[in-house]
Parts: C-alpha cells; structure tokens; sequence
C-alpha cells in the first residue's frame, strides 16, 4: 500500500509539472513586444502537399528587437509560408520582398497590452483547472486503496501532501503569470 500511495504522489507531481510545462509553452508564443523565433511555433505551411512546421522549411532569426526573418531553404515556399503566417492572425503581416519574408512587429498599444495580460490570464486559468482536475484524479485513487485496506490515517495523510502540491503548483502558475505581465506591461 505505501509503494502505491508513493507512486500516486510521484504521477501527480510528474503531471502537475507537464501542466506547468505546457503553460510555460503557451505563454512563450504570447507576444510580450520583443521579437522571437518561438512566436512562430506552431505555424505550419504546405510542403509538397503536407502541412509542415515554418522553422523545418526556413531560418528564422531575429533581426533586430521588433524584426523576424524567415528565409526559405527553397524559393518556392515563400507564399505557403506568407499565406500559413497571414492565416495564423498573429497581429503581424509578413514583408515578402522575393528571396525573405520580413515581420516587423508594430509596438504594443495599452489597450492591446491588457488583451495579451487577459490572454495569460486565460491560459494562466486553463493550467490551474488542469493541476485541480490532477489533484481530483489522485484524491480518488487514494479514496479506492483506502477501501482496499489502506488506513484512514495514511490516506488522510497522502491527501494532504497531494493538496501540498497542489497548492505549490498553483503558486508556480501564479508566479509565470505575475513575470509575463510584467514583461507585458513594461513599455
């Protein structure tokens, strides 16, 4: 019984860290007015009939702090790749001047500011509901060796290291939330 309720405890926080994982990944494609390469992630063009990930068919570097370039392997990709990015609605039209496609990313408003921090919020939200419904999984499995036999006091006591954790994680989720908004923010 104590192997199990280790392992529980072990898959919680191993799934609570993929939750945080996955919120860190979410955010970094969330412009906070600096350029990166990472903003087009996620972005695939047609190649040769099969969509394909930008930065697997171009370079994609960064110019200067508000200017990405991505410069195709093979001329003919620069419309897919034009056309993937005008799809993509990212707040950015590409300048295609016939070898490299240019993004120059426009300067924040304060009301476009506050959209991205709601933005964050949002992801911030769907990553505290992900650590919550972890927290519900492991709780049940606990309450089910608990009618196999495991005792009321060691299962009251996994709970409270699993709502330990959970709260630890939480904590992390808010944490990546007051950093974006402040690089949000900062003009």
């Amino acid at each position: 019984m104590a192997e199990d309720l280790e392992l529980i405890k072990m898959d919680t926080e191993s799934s609570m860290n993929k939750a945080i994982n996955h919120l860190e990944s979410e955010l970094v494609k969330i412009r906070a007015g600096k350029a990166s390469p990472s903003m087009l992630d996620g972005l695939t063009a047609e190649y040769y009939g099969s969509p394909t990930p930008i930065n697997q068919v171009a370079n994609v570097t960064v110019l200067d702090a508000r200017t990405i370039s991505v410069q195709p392997w093979e001329k003919n990709m620069l419309q897919p790749i034009e056309r993937a990015i005008t799809m993509a609605n990212i707040g950015i039209n590409p300048q295609n001047d016939g070898t490299m496609i240019r993004l120059f990313l426009p300067p924040l408003t304060e009301e476009r500011r506050k959209e991205l921090v709601k933005k964050c919020n949002g992801e911030g939200e769907h990553a505290k509901v992900a650590v919550r419904n972890i927290r519900r999984d492991s709780i049940e499995h606990i309450k089910k060796l608990q009618k196999d036999g495991l005792s009321e006091d060691a299962a009251k006591d996994a709970e409270d290291d699993i709502q330990n954790t959970t709260n630890k994680f939480i904590a992390l989720v808010e944490k990546h939330l007051a950093a974006k908004e402040k690089e949000i923010m900062a003009v």
